[in-house]
């Protein structure tokens, strides 16, 4: 049997994809002896679950928001339950670490949530809905906010109920961060906080309270939220004035941020003000030339244009990022021929 080289790419293409899509699943297998359900007791004798994970030497990290103001705290493991003997809370962030003592598990590795990039491949383990064993679910990185000290990161690996603590990791079965909380509505963002901010927790001195006059930021009110939570629902109901307001405070506390630039674009775009949204998505592109959601709108653009060389341009280039970016793409230009209207899900949406 003959190959030409086509033939032969495609083929090493299948063999890598399946080596790596193996490999998670073994990186998940070993992963998940690591990871714990959490059970907590109200004081109306309610019962609430959520998902942990062991960072270091008797230390799990799990959200605040799954233990707080309960009355009782345990996790369980291999049939076993274990109580905690104290914690630590950065309650802003919404993080908390549970202290055991003699807990026989094994900790995670402790990754780096400072190079990530928009697509890179991730996995979580935790327990949506509270089955009885820990499920695993794949995706990737659509964006990253700027925030205090580190970045928090959006993805498409959806989470419900149960899920909140679940431990995010790269493709070397790295902890990159902590699942964290949704936006509501239809078409929901899953943000993660990064796993710097549990790094530093493990050093933090300790408390017994579950209690904090601190609310987690992205239950302040609307007003002091963060700007890349504040632009989420303007953008998917269409509310473009109301976008732009959000995205011009944005831009002007962050002069430099890609998200921001593209969401006061978009704005802009819808606005009828074609000149300057190019302007800012032009920004976006000196910024990161990688940046999916600009390319995907300045090529939508380009088709309702008739410019069909610009079309295939943008194709080219999200296949360059992204095979998946290209068929996202691709479905897009058919949902604007058919009339119908399509909120872009990629890096900065």
């Amino acid at each position: 049997m003959r190959f030409n080289i086509i033939t032969i790419a495609f083929l090493c293409s299948t063999i890598a994809q399946s080596v790596a899509a193996e490999s998670i699943a073994e990186l998940s297998y070993r992963l998940k002896a690591s990871v714990v359900k959490v059970h907590t007791a109200t004081k109306t004798g309610g019962h609430g679950v959520g998902t942990g994970v062991v960072v270091a030497k008797d230390l799990v990290a799990t959200n605040c928001h799954v233990i707080a103001n309960s009355v009782g705290i345990k996790i369980t493991k291999f049939g076993d339950s274990f109580s905690p003997e104290a914690i630590k809370a950065d309650w802003e962030h919404d993080l908390c670490l549970l202290r055991f003592q003699y807990l026989e598990l094994t900790p995670v590795t402790l990754g780096d949530s400072e190079n990530l990039k928009n697509q890179q491949a991730i996995f979580s383990i935790g327990f949506p809905g509270g089955p009885p064993k820990p499920q695993s679910t794949q995706g990737k990185i659509k964006a990253l906010y700027a925030m205090d000290d580190s970045l928090v990161v959006r993805t498409d690996a959806s989470f419900v109920m149960g899920a909140s603590g679940s431990p995010m990791f790269d493709e070397n079965g790295k902890l990159i961060a902590i699942s964290t909380f949704k936006s509501p509505g239809h078409g929901a963002y899953f943000y993660n906080m990064p796993v710097k901010w549990v790094k530093a927790l493990i050093d933090a001195p300790e408390t017994t309270s579950l209690k904090s006059d601190i609310t987690p930021f992205w239950d302040l009110p609307e007003e002091k939220r963060p700007y890349f939570m504040r632009v989420v629902l303007p953008y998917q109901n269409k509310r473009w004035d109301d976008l732009k307001l959000v995205a011009d405070q944005w831009v002007k506390h962050e002069p430099l941020s890609a998200e921001a630039l593209f969401y006061a674009g978009v704005a802009l775009e819808n606005l009828g003000d074609l000149k300057q949204a190019n302007q800012y998505f032009a920004r976006v592109l000196a910024l990161d030339p990688q940046h999916s959601a600009t390319l995907i709108e300045l090529g939508l653009l380009a088709n309702k244009n008739g410019k069909t060389e610009e079309v295939e341009k943008t194709r080219v280039a999200l296949q360059a990022i992204d095979p998946d970016l290209s068929e996202e793409f691709t479905e897009a230009l058919k949902l604007s021929k058919s009339g119908c209207e399509l909120v872009v899900a990629t890096s900065a949406c």
